[in-house]
């Protein structure tokens, strides 16, 4: 995650400027910059831009994907930046959230709130307009999501939250599809199924780590309110899955060996992971030995290895 430069602190501690106090315009950039989670967006560009020369089944136009990149990151950092104003509360008490900038002091509320609403409209009329109304739908439909479905209702009520919060994740994929074509197909809804089953045993691994985080403000995360040994049998079953699917592209016919030959090692290389955490939680490992984040971290190299080849394919089929 970006972090605004600011004086360390305890978590907890919220740093409130007054009226005329000094906040320099450089850091101000950071801070605004930050609340829309550039980390984040990566992953999302990275699933969207391999879709479209799949969809192409060659180069898209350049101009068509800069406008869909734009209008994607303007789209997920004004949900983003939502985000952070209604989670400012529990932000202020967990550590790896603790220098975010509405925590800070350095961005306030009602500036966030603005920030966010103006990026969302701007990212909707930026699809309709340059792009095609579609995919304006399917990016206001993902912003609304994440905001509305995930942060407001699920993400302080249920261990499943990031499961079927998840989703706004995967729309970028469809996304990225009906830019280029202005319609819809098996091949992006495949995609989709892959993002959706790889959230879970993605950002489990992590929620781990910081569990007590998690548990601190009342956030269910599975890990904060089941075991290890539970956590990583439920992150193994969602990788078998998430495999499977990804491997059914070929036999419909929209990608040849090149693909499937990432997505198998690749997939492979996940599978010894994810069986590996779970071989230590079943063994009561935990600490630094768990090495939770190891399949964490593989996560996304897996995901960026697996869309790149979504892009190549085409030209070596």
């Amino acid at each position: 995650m970006c972090v605004t430069a600011v004086e360390s602190r305890p978590a907890g501690v919220v740093l409130t400027p007054s009226p005329g106090g000094h906040r320099p315009f450089g850091a101000r950039v950071k801070a605004f910059v930050a609340l829309t989670k550039p980390r984040i967006i990566e992953l999302l560009l990275i699933t969207t831009i391999p879709v479209m020369f799949l969809a192409e089944q060659g180069v898209p136009s350049l101009w068509l994907v800069v406008a869909t990149t734009v209008g994607g990151y303007l789209s997920a950092g004004g949900a983003n930046a939502l985000n952070m104003y209604i989670d400012r509360d529990i932000d202020a008490l967990m550590d790896r959230t603790s220098q975010r900038p509405l925590v800070t002091g350095m961005v306030s509320p009602r500036e966030c709130l603005a920030f966010g609403l103006t990026l969302g409209v701007v990212s909707t009329v930026w699809f309709g307009l340059l792009v095609n109304w579609l995919s304006a739908a399917l990016s206001l439909g993902a912003l609304l999501f994440y905001v509305v479905i995930y942060t407001m209702l699920l993400k302080r009520r249920t261990s499943q939250n990031i499961v079927w919060g998840g989703i706004a994740g995967c729309l970028p994929v469809l996304i990225g599809w009906s830019s280029v074509t202005n319609s819809m197909s098996w091949a992006p809804v495949i995609l989709f199924l892959v993002m959706f089953f790889w959230t879970p045993p993605h950002y489990w691994p992590l929620s781990m780590k910081v569990k007590d985080d998690y548990a601190r403000v009342g956030v269910p995360m599975l890990p904060v309110v089941a075991s290890n040994k539970v956590v990583a049998k439920q992150i193994v079953l969602y990788s078998w899955v998430m495999v499977a699917v990804s491997l059914l592209l070929t036999p419909l016919g929209y990608t040849g060996w090149f693909y499937t030959s990432v997505a198998l090692l690749a997939g492979g290389f996940w599978l010894w992971e994810a069986h590996g955490l779970q071989t230590r939680a079943k063994a009561e490992v935990t600490g630094a030995k768990l090495k939770e984040m190891r399949l964490f971290h593989w996560s996304i190299t897996y995901v960026s290895l697996l869309f790149v080849a979504v892009a190549v394919d085409p030209f070596l089929r």
